[in-house]
Order: structure tokens, then C-alpha cells, then sequence
């Protein structure tokens, strides 16, 4: 198919641009910011492997039966450092900054922010020691309760309830006899 070069009937009128070529330079343009976007990615994933590399020592120090802890990078969209399956690290909007952060339940809370390893690592370690002792005290076998004492058994309730009938009863054959008596 052959475009026709002027859009109107004059010859003066500037030639329309051809969806082609505007699909062309999108096409570009997007090539040129996904080239960018895959070297931040890139950047990024590089600054994790390093803290990463930084909490080797710490980790080698957590005890084997303790599995709490699942550390690994994770690349996606966004690029992570898990800790645990709550906590991780992520780049912050620089690219440049490491925020350590935590769901909750109640949303996500940053436990630390720094363009320092060593900064983040210490938080880390802080984190670490506080999830080891949670879950001691979640281990924690708690005494086996005293067994209850037996109460006494129950004394049983029809013998006073008969006694209570036939006293009544007693009372008002007692009372109609006397106002009996008083009207003869």
C-alpha cells in the first residue's frame, strides 16, 4: 500500500507523520530506558551480592538447628535480599542506599536505612539475635500444671427440697388449723 505524501488537496501542507515511523522511535525509546533500567537492576543486585558477602560471618555463627533464617536473593522487579521470609533488604530510591525493612502485620516497617554495609549489618545482626531469642522463648516447654484437686463430691439436692415441702407443708396445714379453730 502506498501512503499518500500530503494530507490535504494543497501541496504546501507538511507531510504526516507515518505511524511506522513513530512506532519505530517509541520502540527506541524504550529499548534506550530498558537498557537502563537493566543496568540499575544490575547495580542493584551487585550491592546486595556485597552486603550479602558481609553477613557470611554472621550467618556462619547461627546455629545449623536454627532454621529460621533463609538468606538469598531474590530478582525480580525489584531486586532482594531476604533475611527471613519477614525481613529484607532492599534498595532505596537512590539505588545507592540499603533499607532493611520488616512486614508486619500491621505494614512494612524500616528497621534501618544507610549507604553503610557495615550500618545494615549491624542491624541485621541486632535483628538475628532478637528472632534466636524468640524463638527460645516460643521453645520453652512450660510446667505441666498441678493436677486439680477433686472437689468434694456434691451432696444431692432432693433431701433438702423434701424436707423444706413437708416443713411448708407442716406450716400451712398448722395455720389453716388455727384459723379454723378462730372461726368456730
Amino acid at each position: 500500500m502506498s501512503e499518500p505524501e500530503t494530507s490535504g488537496t494543497h501541496p504546501s501542507q507538511p507531510r504526516p507523520v507515518r505511524l511506522r515511523d513513530a512506532l519505530l522511535r517509541a520502540r527506541i525509546e524504550a529499548a534506550d530506558r530498558t537498557g537502563v533500567v537493566v543496568d540499575l537492576r544490575d547495580a542493584e543486585v551487585a550491592r546486595l551480592e556485597i552486603l550479602n558477602d558481609a553477613l557470611d560471618p554472621l550467618f556462619a555463627q547461627v546455629p545449623e538447628q536454627i532454621d529460621l533464617f533463609d538468606r538469598g536473593i531474590s530478582q525480580g522487579d525489584t531486586p532482594r535480599l531476604w533475611i527471613d521470609v519477614v525481613a529484607h533488604v532492599v534498595m532505596g530510591r537512590d539505588k545507592r542506599m540499603y533499607r532493611f525493612v520488616q512486614d508486619t502485620r500491621f505494614g512494612r516497617i524500616v528497621l534501618a536505612e544507610s549507604h553503610d554495609t557495615s550500618v545494615i549489618v549491624e542491624a541485621v545482626t541486632d535483628y538475628v539475635a532478637r528472632r534466636m531469642i524468640e524463638r527460645e522463648h516460643a521453645m520453652v516447654v512450660p510446667p505441666e500444671p498441678k493436677p486439680e484437686v477433686a472437689p468434694p463430691p456434691r451432696r444431692s439436692r432432693v433431701w433438702p427440697f423434701l424436707f423444706g415441702f413437708i416443713l411448708g407443708a407442716a406450716a400451712l396445714f398448722g395455720v389453716a388449723v388455727v384459723a379454723a379453730l378462730r372461726s368456730w
